[in-house]
């Protein structure tokens, strides 16, 4: 089988040992991601938005999209932030939505708010 493994510069993947997103076995797994860059918004809503367009970069990136994601999880510090995110997540995955997980850990840095990983068909 190949593995091919997709970079996307952002400050952890280095310091912690990871990549954006690796395509293996006819799936594109995209790790962990939050609102890239120094200044992150402290709006949730922003930030989704902007975890979501570095998703949608490693997925154009391996070759795929929002429409083939099949599985997609959300990581909060406070699970009351998220109903604030449903309209964003509506419209990102339309009318095919993939199967979702939402749970409440404490993320890498306090000023994140949420953190998307998601699979999608390669």
């Amino acid at each position: 089988m190949t593995i091919l493994r997709h970079r996307g510069g952002g400050a952890f993947e280095d310091r912690v040992g990871y990549c954006r997103a690796v395509v293996a076995g006819g799936f594109v797994h995209v790790s962990g991601t939050v609102a890239p860059g120094p200044d992150v918004p402290a709006d949730v809503v922003a930030q989704c938005r902007a975890a979501l367009a570095t998703i949608e970069q490693a997925l154009i990136r391996a070759g795929s999209s929002f429409e083939k994601a099949v599985r997609v999880t959300y990581i909060l510090p406070d699970r009351a932030d998220f109903e604030a995110c449903w309209p964003v997540l509506r419209e990102t995955f339309g009318a095919n939505p993939p199967a979702a997980t939402m749970f409440e850990a404490g993320l890498i840095d306090p000023k994140y708010r949420i953190e998307i990983e998601l699979t999608a068909l390669a």
